[in-house]
């Protein structure tokens, strides 16, 4: 075994080439999700010399870890669709505010309006 290599601790195998997959292991064997998926769990990575059971194992662990992450993403989604809609609602049931200002007039009647005022204006004495 090479320096700095790591024995798998479920089977045993001491290949050098499968190191990333031997500390995988190690940290699901010592419940350490975290670390284990720092190290690579979710990517790829398997030893071909370890036994098929290991391997099996490690492949589970790994599909384990994306449906559960696929699952929280789903869920993450619908609640902020949940939330969306209900503020949607919210808005459509709020009371609607009467203006503050004098309702806006068509265009010809507030220039008629205008000429009306002026022509008041100019009859009345001063």
């Amino acid at each position: 075994m090479q320096a700095g290599t790591q024995p798998c601790p479920a089977c045993a195998c001491a290949s050098p080439e499968g190191d990333a997959a031997h500390r995988i292991n190690a940290a699901l064997r010592d419940d350490d999700l975290d670390r284990a998926i720092d190290l690579g769990l979710l990517d790829d990575i398997a030893c071909s010399t370890c036994a098929p059971a290991c391997r099996e194992a490690l492949a589970h662990a790994r599909d384990d870890r994306r449906r559960a992450l696929a699952a929280r993403e789903r869920h993450r989604d619908r609640a902020l669709r949940l939330a969306r809609l209900q503020r949607e609602r919210d808005a459509k049931r709020a009371p609607v505010q009467a203006p503050t200002g004098a309702p806006a007039l068509p265009p010809a009647a507030a220039a008629a309006l205008e000429r009306a005022k002026a022509r008041a204006a100019q009859r009345k004495p001063e």
